[in-house]
């Protein structure tokens, strides 16, 4: 039996796949974040491997023993420094933190040819700025910085002993040739950073350890249990639906939005805010655009009326009924706008304005962002056909047909799709076992729903995106305005 353990940003998750690919149990056990300040997001490591623990528990003990392989997979971007014990230095800076503005236009200058080693902008949320702000605010720490892991690559540590990570994973990073596969001693330099420092690269699939024995003893796994490199939270989503090849593509919506594309090259076009990243697999990439608030913003809701996001969807108003616009920038915004202090807006509100206007602008709003996604992706010669669903949003489809209708394609939810990297990295321990081609090993995904664009309401879109669409760079400067003013204090 194979066990994918996905470490995300509000739960660990865990799923056990059978040699035939039955999914055989789940589990999961919550995670809480830390902002302290504007622009921080920060977790505690030692919390994931507490909540890694719980959740492994919680799957039968007959089937734990069973398990002999397992996958990694987890958020990306994330900054976990140990001392030279091996000891965590301090809270883990997690990909939605955008604190280090500053830092990436200081990597970008000291390289100038950082877009060609990394075909990336260098963005706050990867990993590069975050530890060249800790040398920087915190030259102690950063002086007994031994290693530099990323999320699920610390759990890899206490589960093995072994420092090691993947391509797709160490893509996020900015320290990463992708083209190469390699991590780059230029872009290291740049952060006063060694190879010494960091783990060792393998593809998705490679073995990279056994458990622990005292490990395996306390958490009821075999002791010969191996663990393979896994892939990015992303990466292995992708894996889950068969997105390999040139024209597959999903859409994730969890705290984040990701819309996804497989790629047969590591063609990139990183100024529309664009990641291009390894995938989990040998010889193959993939482009994603990026929106750092999606579901979020209907968590956002709960909290402002206190109310069930299920309550509040049931008041959503019909497409012509308001003229709300909301901006879905809770946390800034990667794709389009590389923008970590955008913020979230309400537009057009008036003394008509109902709970269930706010509401169904947060749908349109966050469709809004998927559609800036797919545009910029199609620029960058992204080919998409069908496009998977992934996530637990797709628990909503008053908002995935509001999605479908904007993005003008039909989208399909597969079995899986709440557990999709959990349940991606269990089939990359497989494919680790058995071996076998990629085709046969990662078919794309049967659906059991699709939902197909309204044209009705086609029209209403299109004029409600365009004013989407100006009220960004109309606010942009007040934003920086914003900061100027005193945001930078906290930082």
């Amino acid at each position: 039996m194979y066990l994918g353990i996905d470490l995300g940003t509000s739960s660990v998750k865990m799923l056990l796949l059978s040699p035939d690919s039955s999914v055989l149990g789940e589990s999961r056990s919550p995670l809480t974040v830390q902002r302290p300040k504007m622009l921080y997001s920060e977790q505690n490591p030692e919390d994931w491997w507490q909540a890694t623990k719980q959740a492994i528990l919680q799957l039968s003990p007959k089937l734990r023993k069973g398990v002999t392989h397992i996958g990694l997979t987890g958020q990306m971007h994330g900054a976990v420094l140990l001392d030279r014990e091996s000891k965590s230095l301090r809270p883990a800076m997690l990909w939605d933190d955008g604190r280090a503005v500053c830092e990436c236009a200081e990597i970008a200058k000291q390289v100038p040819d950082h877009q060609a080693i990394t075909a990336n902008l260098i963005m706050p949320g990867f990993t590069a700025p975050k530890v060249l702000w800790v040398k920087k605010h915190e030259p102690a720490i950063f002086q007994k910085t031994a290693r530099v892991l990323l999320p699920k690559d610390y759990l890899r540590y206490l589960l093995t002993g072994t420092f090691a990570t993947d391509m797709s994973d160490a893509s996020g990073t900015s320290w990463l040739n992708i083209s190469k596969r390699s991590w780059s001693p230029k872009m290291l330099s740049a952060c006063g950073l060694s190879e010494k420092q960091m783990p060792e690269l393998f593809e998705g699939p490679d073995l990279t350890g056994t458990l622990l024995p005292n490990v395996a003893n306390a958490l009821g796994l075999s002791k010969k249990a191996l663990v393979i490199a896994g892939g990015s939270d992303n990466a292995t989503s992708g894996l889950s639906v068969g997105c390999l090849f040139e024209g597959t593509a999903f859409l994730s919506l969890g705290t984040s939005g990701v819309l996804f594309t497989a790629k047969d090259t590591a063609q990139s076009l990183p100024q529309e805010g664009i990641h291009t990243y390894c995938h989990a697999v040998p010889g193959k990439w993939h482009q994603m655009s990026v929106h750092l608030s999606s579901a979020s913003c209907f968590s956002f809701l709960e909290k402002i009326f206190s109310t069930s996001i299920d309550a509040l969807l049931e008041e959503a108003t019909t497409p012509t009924d308001h003229s709300t616009i909301f901006l879905p920038y809770l946390s800034g915004e990667r794709t389009p706008h590389n923008d970590p202090y955008a913020k979230g807006v309400f537009f057009g509100l008036s003394n008509k304005t109902t709970r269930g206007d706010l509401v169904q602008s947060v749908m349109e709003g966050t469709a809004f962002a998927c559609k800036n996604g797919q545009d910029a992706l199609l620029r960058a010669g992204a080919k998409m056909g069908v496009i998977h669903l992934l996530g637990g949003g797709v628990k909503s489809r008053s908002w995935l047909n509001v999605i479908a209708s904007v993005l003008q394609k039909p989208l399909y939810i597969h079995k899986q799709a709440h557990f999709g990297a959990a349940y991606g990295a269990a089939k990359l321990a497989r494919f680790s076992a058995l071996g076998g081609s990629l085709e046969e090993a990662f078919p794309q995904g049967s659906s059991y729903e699709a939902l197909r664009p309204n044209q009705k309401h086609q029209t209403y879109y299109q004029k409600k995106e365009a004013l989407f669409n100006a009220l960004y760079p109309a606010l942009k400067d007040l934003f920086s305005e914003r900061r100027i003013e005193g945001w930078t204090k906290e930082t």
